[in-house]
């Protein structure tokens, strides 16, 4: 029997989902709620965040995931800027709709103060690539050939899969407490390296008649105890509407100052929700499959913290 690209890519999607559930509560309310209600959980996006300098034997920024992703029949769609937070991203499409998009982002780190880059620099300089040779080549076969045998695809899923975590070594406390300053966006993924940032529920397809929008979605998960961002990004009827619950915090490890591995809490990620609009492209009517960079730009903000 052969596992196909496809099959190969979700297959990875789902065991990264899994993976998401298990540490964010609220993504697990969520598809509780719509499941009792004879819904459908459908993910709309997944996003993950990078460093665009120097990584050890890992590949730099977005490459760091794209060169993933292209193997597995994803292609760029749409790349965006956001010059306050120093940050670029593309969003990647597979030729299969009914998978999500990918939202890759990096942090510019040469654009941040000399002092911020210099302790991003040290802690990612060493940084080892996590995908063996062996899956590697697995990746090279599967992208030409578009199938695998269902023993090496499992052998894929499971490297790619644990791909998905903090890749460099444990960063000090006092990296993360004076980066927290110039770039939440760094501390985090100094914290979390490539874990997945947020996924994000489509709307369009949830099927609950009690909640027809968005704005019925986040009110039913306020009332189920999930805090909520406090407003939808867009207006009603526009192409895209956005909202998110707050960030799940965890336990982290760092590096104390007198050298011993320690722990502090911090956000990592947060459930998204998006309510698409359609566009009319050659005279057809369609949803709108892209991101609204002023959206983006404050969904970025849910993993800030002041906490530490």
């Amino acid at each position: 029997m052969k596992a196909t690209t496809k099959e190969v890519a979700k297959a990875i999607l789902d065991e990264l989902w899994e993976q998401f559930l298990r540490r964010v509560s609220y993504a697990k309310i969520y598809t509780s709620l719509v499941l009792e209600k004879g819904g459908k959980v459908v993910n709309d996006h997944i996003a993950i965040r990078t460093l665009n300098t120097h990584t050890g034997e890992q590949p730099e920024g977005i490459r760091a995931m794209s060169h993933i992703f292209k193997c597995l029949d994803y292609k760029s769609m749409g790349s965006y800027k956001f010059q306050k937070k120093k940050l670029n991203a593309i969003h990647l499409e597979h030729v299969d709709m009914g998978l999500p998009k990918i939202f890759v982002s990096q942090l510019e780190v040469s654009e941040l103060p000399e002092w911020a880059q210099s302790l991003i620099k040290e802690n990612v300089k060493d940084t080892p690539y996590l995908l063996s040779d062996h899956a590697i080549e697995l990746l090279m076969r599967l992208s030409k050939d578009g199938c695998l045998t269902e023993e090496a695809a499992e052998i894929l899923i499971y490297e790619i899969a644990g791909y998905f975590r903090r890749p460099w070594k444990i960063p000090s406390k006092e990296a993360i407490l004076k980066l927290n300053d110039v770039s939440q966006y760094a501390a985090w993924v100094l914290l979390h390296g490539n874990s997945i940032n947020h996924f994000t529920a489509l709307i369009n397809k949830q099927g609950v008649k009690e909640w027809p929008d968005i704005q019925s979605t986040c009110k039913a998960l306020e009332e189920a105890g999930v805090p909520m961002k406090e407003r939808i990004e867009g207006k009603e009827g526009s192409i895209l509407r956005q909202s998110s619950t707050q960030a799940v915090k965890e336990m982290v490890e760092v590096i104390n100052d007198d050298g011993e591995v320690g722990q502090i809490i911090w956000t990592y990620a947060y459930y998204e929700l998006a309510e698409r609009g359609f566009i009319e492209e050659n005279g057809e009517k369609k949803l709108f499959q892209g991101f609204l960079g002023e959206q983006a730009s404050h969904l970025f903000d849910i993993t800030r913290t002041r906490d530490n």
